[in-house]
């Protein structure tokens, strides 16, 4: 997909790696000028340096999301470095480190966590690079929740809450700033296959574990998601094109929360 980015300022949060580290490289490919905001530094670094060496423009900038301080010197840098900012992508997020367990058995520093991050962090950021993007209008924010969302699933009671607080704060900012000049929609990606999850779908084989087969028989297409297929779905949003599209929670998960059949 090629659209026309030329000379736009893009910050993906957890461009690093991942999902983030796609969106980097499709909104680079288009012509954007992207930073990327994360903790992981070595990584952050390198990615930026890999698109530099491809010849497009890319920085890093290392960063809490859910740290207002952080973010405030990074927005205004960023937006000094790239000469204003018209993209934003809250894209960064975590999920629970240890065993999956029930709400009750769920502990208290995981939940915290993990709503830092993958809430706080998106409203922190939100607020703090909206005024730049007011002066750079038209504008996109591409908030990325997940099917988590959407549904209900079990054993993850933090990062479904906090998906489902993006789904509906991306609604409320659609509200808030579409007249404004700036669109504000998110992808909500279903099971996709990353570095740190390539153990939850592969065995030592290289054949899928009982978990993924699992997993997979509820997905109408029996594949994960891979991270490309997330980022064109972000591409489209923040294309020219999509401009009448605001409020929009755009699904990118082969079909599992359009329902499935089962021979019994």
């Amino acid at each position: 997909m090629k659209v026309a980015l030329e000379g736009h300022g893009a910050i993906v949060t957890g461009g690093a790696n991942g999902i983030g580290k796609a969106i980097v490289h499709a909104l680079v490919e288009n012509g954007a000028h992207v930073a990327i905001v994360d903790i992981d530094t070595q990584a952050g670094t390198q990615t930026a340096q890999e698109v530099q060496n491809g010849g497009g423009t890319c920085i890093f900038v290392e960063a809490d999301v859910a740290n207002p301080e952080q973010m405030e010197a990074a927005a205004n840098d960023i937006a000094t470095q790239l000469n204003g900012i018209q993209i934003l992508i809250n894209n960064a997020g975590i999920n629970t480190k240890s065993e999956r367990v029930p709400i009750h058995q769920y502990t208290l520093d995981d939940w915290h966590r993990i709503l830092q991050v993958d809430l706080t962090g998106v409203f922190v950021v939100s607020r703090t690079v909206i005024p730049h993007m007011l002066k750079n209008t038209p504008g996109r924010i591409v908030n990325i929740s997940s099917i988590a969302g959407l549904v209900p699933l079990r054993l993850q009671s933090a990062f479904v809450a906090a998906k489902a607080g993006v789904a509906n704060l991306t609604r409320s900012m659609a509200l808030e700033l579409g007249p404004q000049g700036i669109l504000v929609n998110a992808v909500a990606p279903g099971s996709t296959l990353t570095r740190g999850t390539k153990a939850l779908f592969y065995g030592p084989d290289g054949a899928y574990t009982e978990n993924a087969e699992s997993l997979l028989s509820h997905i109408p297409l029996g594949r994960p998601g891979n991270v490309e297929e997330i980022a064109a779905a972000v591409l489209f949003l923040v294309a020219p094109e999509a401009s009448y599209v605001n409020g929009a929670i755009l699904t990118v998960d082969g079909g599992w929360t359009a329902g499935y059949t089962r021979d019994w």
